[in-house]
């Protein structure tokens, strides 16, 4: 059986929400042992059984949506229809009780969004690129045009302002947008600072934040292209309404 994330596992009133590390899986080395990733170097059979445990286990029947990530803005929203698609989005949203929404990163933030009111529910992945696009106020938005109120995001586990250098023309492009991100390296260098730069996005939108990161440049129990390049696995964040709640 793999391990959860125990600290960050959590039932949030109707929704549950979860964010893996990397163990438990049958992944071998080097990405021992939950690796999630929808491509690589990895065997790809095992990664997809390594979802399906985890998705038996946080919920049992339900259907994965999950999405082709390509660091864009696009929010796709999960209807009725074939659980074997898998749009190229940043975003999905769905107020569906028999579905479990997936975000796959490695250093990017996993952002989990919940209206427990209306039952909405959303996933983002949020790196550079989606951060200076916009991508999670665009799911907030994309939830609120279809009944949200209050939303609620958490941050999950990404590579901290500490760690995550950038060059200097990149840091003041970023910080042109969100002039929250920019940040300095613990060795003096620039930086961009993911987490701060979202949360200064998503509470101009109302939007109450929960950074629940462990960083995962300095985490050996979660995956860091940062810190393993190709060698780097990718670990989850998921979220579901639960049904009948």
């Amino acid at each position: 059986m793999y391990h959860w994330r125990t600290s960050l596992a959590s039932a949030r009133g109707p929704v549950d929400l979860a964010f893996t590390d990397r163990y438990g899986g049958a992944s071998a080395v080097p990405f021992d042992e939950l690796n999630l990733a929808l491509e690589g170097e990895d065997d790809l059979a095992v990664c997809a059984a390594n979802l399906r445990l985890v998705a038996a286990d946080f919920a049992p029947g339900a259907v994965v949506a999950d999405m082709r990530q390509v660091h864009g803005d696009a929010v796709e929203v999960v209807e009725e229809g074939d659980p074997t698609d898998r749009p190229e989005a940043d975003a999905l949203v769905t107020r569906r009780t028999d579905t479990v929404l997936v975000v796959r990163v490695a250093d990017c933030v996993p952002v989990l969004l919940a209206d427990p009111a209306t039952g909405l529910v959303g996933a983002v992945h949020a790196g550079r690129p989606g951060l200076a696009a916009g991508v999670a106020p665009a799911a907030v938005a994309r939830m609120r045009d279809l009944g949200a109120g209050a939303v609620t995001a958490w941050l999950g586990p990404h590579v901290c302002g500490a760690c995550y250098e950038v060059p200097e023309a990149l840091q003041a492009e970023v910080g042109a947008l969100v002039p929250a991100a920019v940040a300095t390296t613990s060795w003096g260098t620039p930086s961009l600072d993911l987490a701060a730069g979202l949360r200064a996005q998503l509470e101009a939108l109302d939007v109450t934040v929960h950074d629940v990161a462990t960083c995962t440049r300095e985490s050996p129990d979660l995956y860091s292209y940062r810190r393993d390049g190709a060698r780097a696995g990718r670990f989850a964040g998921l979220i579901r309404r639960r049904p009948g709640a």
